[in-house]
């Protein structure tokens, strides 16, 4: 049985992206079964992995409207054993779609439960919003991973987002767990970045990952090449971050 796991935070640019796409792809190459769910309307998870945004025809819209099978929309990528339910910008529209259907938060869970026996890991990659598509996300996962800026407003809407979680864990899924707060964009140079890593590990104690992902240009360069960092560069220290995380994940679950 796979597990589920959400990448979700309501500030943009956290390397929400980056770390679905990313450890995605290290969990492939360490021979675990995957499957990318891109459930942000700006399908950077999809472009990211070299797939055509434009040429999309059945994704996550359709899986989230119940208009297809699961298996209709499952792409493969060039990565190995990562497979893509890749996201089109019609995906904006779902919000407003599934305001008055019943169980509306639940949508997401109802179509990908059956794909749980097929996979080790089925990874979504979340909208920078506590919206309606977040919300499913979160009902449909087993946990959630929480990626941090190393940066000055770091810890800034956090508290929102753990309160959406136990509402989430209270009401819709009571299963729902932290996988754990990931610290990303990290750069030892800077002090704001070492004050950042030692407030987050003061605060969240055990709940934060060893793994600490750190700045790297090599890391930036591969979307716009369509590769994960594994394909792109595999010697880099945005790799070497990724795969490190990687084998917790696996380690934490086995």
């Amino acid at each position: 049985m796979g597990k589920i796991i959400a990448i979700a935070n309501q500030k943009g640019g956290v390397g929400k992206t980056t770390t679905s796409v990313n450890l995605a792809a290290s969990l492939g190459v360490l021979e675990k079964k995957v499957l990318l769910i891109d459930a942000d309307p700006q399908a950077n998870a999809t472009s990211g992995l070299g797939i055509d945004v434009e040429e999309i025809e059945l994704g996550t819209y359709q899986l989230l409207e119940h208009s297809i099978t699961p298996e209709k929309a499952i792409m493969e990528t060039s990565s190995p054993n990562l497979d893509l339910i890749p996201a089109h910008i019609d995906l904006v529209a779902i919000e407003i779609e599934l305001v008055d259907q019943e169980n509306r938060e639940s949508m997401l869970r109802k179509a990908i439960t059956p794909l749980k026996d097929q996979y080790d890991y089925i990874l979504i990659d979340c909208a920078p919003s506590l919206g309606l598509l977040t919300l499913n996300a979160l009902t449909a996962s087993d946990s959630v991973i929480i990626p941090i800026q190393c940066e000055y407003f770091a810890l800034e809407g956090l508290g929102k987002l753990l309160n959406t979680i136990k509402s989430v864990q209270k009401i819709h899924n009571n299963k729902l767990d932290i996988e754990g707060l990931l610290l990303t964009m990290y750069d030892s140079r800077l002090r704001l970045s070492n004050q950042v890593v030692e407030e987050v590990q003061k605060h969240f104690d055990e709940m934060v990952f060893e793994t600490i992902i750190q700045r790297n240009v090599r890391l930036s360069e591969a979307p716009s090449y369509g590769e994960s960092i594994i394909n792109y560069d595999a010697s880099s220290k945005g790799a070497t971050n990724y795969l490190s995380l990687a084998h917790e994940i696996i380690k934490k679950n086995s």
